[in-house]
């Protein structure tokens, strides 16, 4: 009689191998820890968002209460509560500011570092970015984090806010990038305010053709007058509409 001889192995080992397996990703997420490249959290809600930035855009007409809220960071939960505003009062702007709130994960350095300030700051949740922290934080290495993809359409309309009168170009080339990239909910009350602020950095450099064109794009995405949070308001359909057709007239050549 043949006797097979083989070697058996221990039911219990697959399972002593995973175990082992958890033991070391964990010591290398402490490690990581450790040194400073992500916080505790980031592997368990790194989709959602851990804090938002009140941003209005570099115009003249910008009132002073909108303006000294410019850059204010503030944890979610503060944002949540009924009847939040940014403001310490109202705008002042008949037309209004422009102001928006953007909502970012923010997992590279600079975001984090601010993150971190407001979870500090519990009795107000809030902290007053300064100009520089501002601009350190948009031109932080976020596109190596991992947060980039979550946050890309938002650090581009950042950018775009705070570089209108230093770099108009590069706001234009974000705005256009929003309008066209923006898709998920979180991202689709960016879209109205970035057309408005093309045509009107467009206009500024008398690029009227242009203008046209764009609100004539403008038009023809919200061409279905339907009511909703990140549809355009029957007020500002009608502004654009009425620089539609004073600039159509102002092109038109004369007989």
């Amino acid at each position: 009689m043949d006797i097979q001889t083989g070697i058996i192995i221990p039911e219990i080992l697959p399972y002593l191998v995973a175990l082992l397996a958890l033991l070391v990703v964990w010591q290398y997420y402490q490690m990581q820890i450790l040194k400073g490249r992500i916080l505790a959290v980031d592997i368990f809600d790194r989709s959602g968002v851990r804090m938002y930035l009140f941003i209005v855009p570099a115009d003249k007409s910008t009132c002073t209460i909108c303006r000294e809220a410019h850059g204010k960071a503030l944890l979610p939960s503060v944002v949540a509560k009924k009847q939040f505003i940014p403001l310490r009062g109202r705008c002042t702007n008949p037309m209004g500011c422009g102001g928006l709130l953007v909502g970012i994960y923010g997992a590279w350095p600079e975001a984090r570092h601010v993150v971190e300030r407001l979870r500090t700051a519990k009795t107000t949740g809030t902290v007053q970015l300064t100009g520089p922290e501002l601009s350190a934080l948009i031109n932080g290495p976020w596109e190596r984090s991992i947060s980039a993809a979550a946050d890309r359409v938002a650090v581009h309309m950042l950018e775009a806010m705070v570089v209108e009168e230093s770099k108009p170009d590069t706001a234009m080339v974000n705005y256009r990038y929003v309008i066209e990239q923006a898709q998920e909910m979180r991202h689709l009350h960016f879209v109205v305010p970035a057309y408005f602020r093309l045509v009107e950095l467009l206009t500024r450099q008398g690029r009227f053709r242009d203008v046209i064109d764009l609100i004539g794009q403008f038009e023809s995405r919200y061409k279905d007058r339907h009511a909703g949070p990140y549809l355009p308001t029957e007020t500002q359909r009608g502004l654009m509409s009425i620089k539609k057709s004073r600039l159509a007239v102002q092109l038109k050549p004369a007989q």
